[in-house]
């Protein structure tokens, strides 16, 4: 299931996949059932969102993640090795809040999630792009 807060980009999906579902996000609340989600797929979503609107997003995804479930994202990444490319990240892309790796951790780390670096690499020799997943800790 896809699900995108532009109604236009969910009729389009449609449209284009008519063998998968999609739906429109409303006020950060993800249209799905109480522990039902195994993965939750994030690619260059949360560059766009400042923090205080992602912790909306944080207890959603506790919500609807099941207890074994996580969150997987792909996001533009800062680093400080590579200043070249974060002046190239920040005139060329639309997202407001790109942030170096600590910055996306952190994020998850405050709401409770445990966080896996799975790779740091380059896309198309200018962004600087940060491969992890997070879920929560069991105590």
């Amino acid at each position: 299931m896809g699900v995108e807060p532009d109604q236009k980009r969910v009729m389009y999906s449609k449209k284009l996949y008519s063998n998968y579902e999609f739906k429109v996000l409303e006020e950060y609340s993800l249209p799905v059932e109480n522990e039902s989600i195994d993965y939750i797929l994030i690619i260059s979503v949360l560059h766009h969102i400042s923090c205080d609107d992602i912790k909306s997003y944080m207890e959603e995804f506790k919500r609807v993640l099941k207890a074994n479930g996580r969150v997987i994202a792909i996001e533009p990444c800062m680093y400080q090795h590579k200043p070249l490319s974060n002046i190239l990240m920040n005139w060329l892309d639309q997202g407001r809040f790109i942030r170096d790796e600590k910055g996306y951790i952190d994020i998850f780390h405050k709401d409770g999630y445990k966080c896996d670096v799975l790779k740091r690499f380059t896309k198309c020799f200018v962004y600087n792009e940060l491969f992890f997943s997070a879920y929560l800790k069991k105590f």
